[in-house]
């Protein structure tokens, strides 16, 4: 009798064992950013006058050069997990019904753009922006970033940095600031503008004195 009990409290040790590892497994693959439980939502926009006091607080410069810039030096788009890409990500965050083959392209669904209004069918009509582009982070201090850096950047879901809006709308954005282009849909323009700012000082970014003008006029919608 003794030998059985030893030979048992052997087979539930060892159980206990196999179920702590796989748990150390389960969290250690979620905590590493592979599960889309911990995949963050983007930040609900900050009020108006958080936004006046981060406008504040970032540092008015001259916007740099262009030179040297490439979009290869912010890589993107990362792996989020269940074979998902940042691309990938945002379209299914983003839209409506959406679903996706095993590869996580998407197969149907619709896409609302936050820039213009237009509801789109089919993903080849969105695009992902970034909400502060990267050449428009290259000009403003992300120049002397490490690529690591760059890439958070581009990758960015926590801060209110990635949306799916309608594709000709954000190639006409191209890497301008607010001074320069704002979204035809006048009734975002105030949280375009706490988007913004959200971003940039998040970042350390730096910005013009048209910028915040252009910025301050914005937040005035608000």
């Amino acid at each position: 009798m003794a030998t059985r009990t030893r030979q048992m409290t052997t087979a539930q040790r060892l159980f206990l064992l196999i179920t702590l590892f796989a748990v150390v497994l389960a969290v250690f693959w979620f905590v590493s950013g592979k599960g889309d439980a911990l995949q963050p939502a983007p930040s609900n926009p900050a009020s108006a006058a958080d936004a006046r006091q981060q406008l504040g607080e970032l540092t008015v410069a001259a916007r740099g050069t262009m030179d040297g810039y490439d979009r290869k030096k912010y890589p993107h788009w990362d792996n989020q997990g269940n074979n998902c890409n940042t691309r990938e990500f945002v379209l299914k965050r983003d839209g409506k019904d959406v679903k996706t083959s095993a590869d996580c392209a998407p197969t149907s669904g619709s896409w609302t753009s936050i820039y213009d209004g237009e509801t789109w069918t089919q993903a080849s009509d969105v695009d992902i922006d970034h909400m502060v582009p990267l050449g428009q982070s290259w000009v403003s201090g992300a120049k002397a970033w490490t690529d690591e850096k760059r890439r958070e950047f581009a990758n960015d879901l926590t801060r209110p940095q990635l949306f799916a809006v309608t594709d000709n709308v954000n190639q006409e954005k191209s890497d301008k600031a607010p001074d320069q282009w704002k979204p035809p849909l006048v009734s975002f323009w105030c949280t375009y503008a706490t988007d913004w700012i959200t971003v940039k000082h998040h970042y350390s970014l730096t910005i013009t004195a048209a910028e915040k003008t252009a910025l301050e006029s914005m937040l005035g919608r608000c």
